[in-house]
């Protein structure tokens, strides 16, 4: 399939997870994929498994909290692919999880710069290389947590997570005119290394599957594949949305 056909992609948190799953979906369906995370080794097995299927991509490794990187992310898909046109924007980190009393101003500071502050930093310099080609889409990886349910002990996490949605409404109401749509996408639980925190032990994994209406969590695939609904013109008409794929959670009370 070919839904992102001469478009170039930056997706970061790339190295696993569904960052990892969203770069080689998206370089499937003829994305040029720019991807970033700061594991190097990671991000040079996800380009030999690209090319191996017939893709194009390029590792930039680095951390997504410094301003420079995010500016360096956007002239490598300029310098080497010719344009930017689409940006997910998945990096992120669980933080201090502890009773909100307990949770130290380091810990806080670290969840907010690395779930919220690095996402405007990446749109701040995506922003002006997707009106360079008139239009884009900006997406951003948000989470139920905070939005539709939350947990003790995720204060951090829920604060600087559902921030992003604040993000995404300024952004689409700034540059829906002018051809960019900006989108929050919020997964339930989902098979991820990032997710172990949640799902230590057996009983730890079967409570949290059983939060869900579907009794399970989702493969980083399936969140994937709401990542290119919303990076590709099937979801041309949709802006500033709060997107869940959340496998129930939010509903669900059995």
């Amino acid at each position: 399939m070919t839904m992102l056909l001469n478009r170039t992609a930056i997706v970061t948190g790339a190295s696993s997870g569904i960052g990892y799953a969203t770069a080689r979906l998206f370089a499937r369906e003829g994305a040029k994929v720019v991807a970033a995370a700061r594991r190097a080794e990671a991000l040079d097995r996800l380009v030999r498994d690209i090319e191996e299927e017939g893709g194009t991509a390029i590792a930039v490794a680095g951390d997504v909290r410094e301003e420079a990187f995010a500016k360096r992310l956007v002239d490598v898909a300029t310098g080497h692919f010719g344009g930017l046109d689409i940006a997910f924007n998945n990096a992120g980190i669980n933080g201090e999880m502890a009773p909100t009393p307990e949770v130290s101003l380091e810990g806080w500071n670290d969840a907010l710069a690395a779930n919220l502050t690095a996402a405007f930093l990446g749109a701040k310099h995506q922003i002006p290389a997707m009106l360079e080609r008139g239009g884009g889409s900006l997406i951003f990886t948000s989470t139920f947590v905070g939005y539709t349910a939350a947990f003790p002990g995720v204060a951090s996490y829920a604060a600087s997570k559902s921030g992003l949605i604040g993000l995404t409404q300024a952004l689409a109401v700034e540059f829906g005119s002018r051809g960019i749509r900006v989108n929050a996408l919020l997964p339930g639980g989902t098979d991820t290394p990032m997710a172990e925190a949640w799902t230590s032990t057996p009983e730890a994994r079967a409570f949290v599957e059983g939060l869900h209406a579907v009794k399970r969590l989702a493969r980083p695939e399936e969140i994937a594949r709401s990542a290119l609904f919303l990076a590709s013109d099937a979801s041309s008409f949709t802006t500033g949305t709060a997107l869940l794929a959340d496998g129930g959670v939010s509903i669900n009370r059995t």
